[in-house]
């Protein structure tokens, strides 16, 4: 804030130094103040459509009456006296919430907002208690909207929240405001589902109750009666972070949990509804001993697996361990001490592998810095290669449509409109778009956000990348054969990047190709070389699932390397895999048969665990501890937020007993988990900041823990009044500063350890500003996480930035094959990740597995929509219904990764196909 404009205003008497660059409203929640509003929100900005935040400002000091005015529409002026006390003040905001809760049904006890609405704390604060309205309410229809979402229209108060973040802020079309006046309808055209992957954001955008979450209305709890822990989102490799909420031993919904350089306010639908695959049928909660796909799986005591285990480990022979890339980076360090450092194996294919390590070469030998999602968002030119950001990480999506928006806001400030003032710049910047380029295998729903799109197969892509590459800096990669058309475009995007402040450059690991990365690696250097006096180039890539850079710096073979050992193994532990899934091929079924003993430590019952000899239940989300580490290199921590029932327990906790019962003392000494975390820091040397992503469990405040459950939790006792009338003893927890009750410190804990959004006065999530630095800024005391990854040549001089290489040249055209068919891999925001997948509400929103042609290529093979077709990938052959996709290339087949019977992971490159 030491580079904004500063000026001084007096609030009810009391001087205070503010940002001139924010409105008054901004302003005196930065302050502290209690002032209240509606329709205003730190990421939408400013309408004034609620005139709940009357102030009145005085002129000077002889000004005795002054005039009221919106706070979220004014500026602080130097000197400016403002009083939020004033009785005229008061008054006003007192008559507007009365008039705006004239037709509200007043059913408190009964909403599931109850006890965190906005709604009810703003009436409080302005004093509103007594209801004259004496005549009949005004009533309207409310609309089916989906599997996730509720709608009671009934408690609408008309602050447009609504749809200022659906349609201006995510992008949507499907939900808008009909009627005028007093008279309107928040809602959709009919009754349908929402199509946004944002959608589930409105229950918290909503400052009331029309908008609520349809899943946890199916098994409730008030917001007090919920134990909570600040966590990461499992189903990308963004980061997100959230909090969850349990009752009775079981999670019953997440919410979006701020970090101002990750997902800031928002999640997208698939982490925020995602987390129901703890509680999935499938979950496994005993030790079980598989026999076969024909038998009942039988039920042992911790004690005989053990005993199994161990004896296996403990025979001699060689013993193989396969990790994850949805499991903690201490459960993956604990396998790999566990079997050792040359047996411990990745558990990813061999290109998704050579992928995430390319990426991770990227991250770490430059040419440019990571890009932070906060970082996308602010930036004001971007190229995306490759990724159909909208499903494989949806909050990137959410960013780059802020991108695309960022360079119309310039000529509107230049005009003297704040930049707050979102209702004059859109105004301003009609239909205007910024410099948002995007080169993907197929449409995507972010196309309409696009200056210019390319559709093209992934080699013609990266074709188009380094021709951008070369039209910044000579010295790039010539490419052979490009067409006048690529040509122009390429100069077009290397014109608009260099000019850019800010310009990011997207790509990722979704098409499976090198070709793609090489070319961002590309375009990063030469935008760096190209901009010399410029603010730094930024590059983004999108890895494929929530811990899968952090397996990578922590090292292994793949998961083919595995297959030649498996053979001469006595024993094989794997790792939360389910190895059938990641791959399809007939020599891992052999392998997996002649593993002569198979361990698997998994929460989910699958394929793989089918087959164990010893099955052990691992903690699933919400259960354990652990660290992530994001696709830009960020560790963060997520926290256990309830015990859960024996004998399930963290997976790193199953690999040292597993040691133990096998007469070894390696991890004897890990007694919790920041002893886990420092042998890491110990024996991998580039994870060794992990054990700084948050306080040790031995944190105090005042001598106190931090309490997971909220000073108004109730029914301790009474939870468990059926087995015992005592109150029971809580759990303890040697992994964290948290305790499991409300007992604690009530002071506010650092960010990381931060477990629910609460002040007083402010029940609902409104009570973030209580926790921010500033007004959209970073938590007090700094967001979560640490950064292990920078660039070496990102150490401020743009010259050492420049003097690395390019990659080896770019690739050649391509052409079709006779008889074949280039692959290219649809992701889908629901259905294509497998943890997200087993959650009802999103299950419903999955679509039926498929096959994709162009329009052409359908009508040359005589097929329409819906028609059978049969292609080959490898040792697979599918047999699905035909979709038509406009924009998708000739001589390609689009198949959606991850659907039912659809193999997951990095596809061949070709198919044969098979015909109708």
């Amino acid at each position: 804030m030491a580079d904004r404009p500063r000026v001084t205003i007096h609030v009810d008497g009391e001087a205070f130094v503010v940002d001139r660059t924010r409105n008054l409203l901004d302003v005196c929640l930065n302050l502290g103040l209690d002032l209240p509003y509606f329709c205003w929100h730190p990421a939408l900005g400013s309408v004034g459509a609620c005139r709940q935040c009357a102030v009145k400002i005085y002129q000077d000091e002889d000004d005795q009456r002054g005039r009221l005015v919106m706070a979220c529409l004014s500026e602080p002026a130097e000197g400016a006296r403002v009083s939020i006390a004033d009785p005229e003040a008061r008054l006003f905001r007192k008559a507007v919430i009365e008039g705006l809760m004239v037709n509200h049904p007043h059913d408190c006890p009964i909403c599931d907002e109850g006890g965190e609405c906005h709604l009810q704390d703003m009436t409080v604060m302005t004093g509103h208690s007594y209801r004259r309205a004496r005549f009949a309410k005004r009533t309207y229809h409310n609309q089916y909207l989906g599997p996730l979402l509720n709608h009671e229209m009934n408690r609408c108060i008309q602050c447009y929240r609504c749809v200022r973040f659906y349609r201006d802020f995510a992008g949507g079309d499907d939900l808008d405001v009909f009627g005028a006046h007093d008279d309107v309808y928040f809602g959709r055209a009919e009754d349908g589902i929402l199509q946004s992957e944002f959608a589930g954001n409105l229950v918290e955008v909503c400052p009331t109750g029309v908008f609520t979450d349809k899943s946890l209305k199916q098994h409730y709890a008030r917001k007090w009666d919920m134990r909570s822990a600040p966590s990461v989102c499992h189903h990308c490799s963004l980061g997100c972070n959230l909090f969850p909420g349990e009752r009775y031993g079981e999670l019953r919904r997440v919410w979006a949990r701020y970090h101002g350089e990750v997902n800031g306010y928002f999640l997208c639908d698939r982490g925020r509804y995602g987390y129901a695959h703890a509680n999935h049928e499938r979950r496994l909660r005993s030790c079980l001993r598989p026999r076969g796909a024909e038998r009942a799986a039988e039920a042992v005591t911790k004690e005989q697996a053990l005993a199994q285990g161990g004896s296996a480990l403990g025979r001699g022979g060689k013993v193989l361990g396969i990790g994850s890339p949805r499991a903690s980076l201490e459960a993956n360090f604990a396998l790999r001490t566990l079997v050792g450092d040359q047996r411990f194996y990745q558990g990813v294919a061999a290109r998704e592998a050579l992928l995430v390590a390319k990426a991770a070469a990227i991250l770490r030998e430059g040419p440019v810095p990571s890009a932070s999602l906060r970082e996308v968002e602010r930036s004001d030119a971007a190229l995306v290669l490759g990724e159909d950001v909208t499903n494989t990480a949806p909050m990137l999506a959410l960013a780059l449509r802020q991108t695309a928006r960022a360079q119309t806001i310039p000529p509107a400030v230049a005009q003297g409109i704040p930049r707050w003032h979102d209702a004059a710049l859109r105004e301003v910047a009609q239909s205007d778009r910024g410099p948002l380029y995007l080169a993907s295998a197929a449409p995507t729903k972010l196309d309409d956000a696009a200056r210019r799109v390319f559709h093209a197969v992934p080699e013609e892509l990266a074709r188009l990348g380094f021709a951008v590459a070369r039209a910044l800096d000579s010295a790039a990669p010539e490419v052979p054969e490009l067409s006048a058309e690529v040509a122009e475009l390429a100069e077009v995007i290397a014109r608009d990047l260099e000019s850019a402040e800010s310009p990011v450059v997207v790509s990722g690991t979704s098409l499976g190709s090198e070709a793609l990365l090489d070319a961002a690696a590309a375009v990063a250097r030469a935008l760096e070389r190209a901009r010399a006096e410029k603010e730094r180039t930024r590059v983004f890539l999108v890895l494929p699932e929530a811990n899968s850079l952090g397996l990578a710096l922590l090292g292994g073979e793949p998961l083919e390397a595995a297959l030649l050992e498996i053979e001469e193994a006595t024993t094989v532990v794997v790792l939360e895999n389910d190895l059938e899934r990641r791959l399809r091929d007939d020599r891992l079924e052999r392998a997996l048969k002649r593993a002569a003993e198979l361990i698997v430590v998994d929460h989910l019952a699958h394929d793989t665990a089918a087959r164990a000899t010893v099955l052990l239940p691992a903690a699933a989300f919400g259960e354990a501890d652990g660290t992530f580490v994001n696709n830009e290199g960020r560790a963060q921590r997520f926290y256990q937020v309830f015990v859960p029932e024996e004998p399930i327990q963290a997976s790193w906790r199953w690999m040292r007993e597993l040691e133990a019962a096998a007469g070894r003392r390696e991890m004897a000494d890990w007694h919790g988990l920041d002893d886990v975390l420092r042998a890491l820091a110990t024996a991998a040397p580039e994870l060794a900041g992990v054990t700084e992503a948050a306080p040790g469990a031995d944190y105090r405040i005042a001598g106190a823990r931090v309490p997971r459950a909220p000073h108004r939790y109730s029914g301790r006792t009474a939870m468990q009044a059926h087995l015992n009338v005592h109150e029971p003893k809580p759990p303890e927890d040697p992994d964290s500063p948290f305790s499991f009750t409300m007992e604690g410190a009530q002071s506010p804990p650092p960010a990381a350890l931060l477990p629910r959004l609460w002040a007083p006065g402010w029940n609902s999530v409104q009570s973030l500003t209580r926790f921010q630095e500033e007004i959209a800024g970073p938590l007090r005391g700094g967001d979560p996480g640490v950064r292990l990854l920078e660039p070496r040549s990102a150490n401020g001089s743009h010259a050492d930035a420049a003097t690395g290489g390019y990659p080896d040249g770019a690739p050649g055209a391509w052409s079709a094959r006779a008889g074949e068919l280039r692959v290219i891999a649809l992701h889908h925001a629901f259905g294509s990740e497998e943890l997200s997948a087993l959650a009802a509400p999103l299950a419903e929103l999955t679509p039926e597995p498929y096959l994709a042609l162009s329009p052409g290529d359908a009508e040359g093979l005589g097929m329409s929509e819906g028609e059978a077709l049969t292609v080959t990938l490898g040792s697979i052959r599918l047999n699905l219904p035909l979709r038509l996709l406009d924009g998708l290339p000739s001589g390609t087949v689009g198949v959606p990764v991850g659907l039912a019977g659809v193999p997951a992971g990095v596809l061949p490159e070709w198919s044969r196909l098979e015909g109708p």
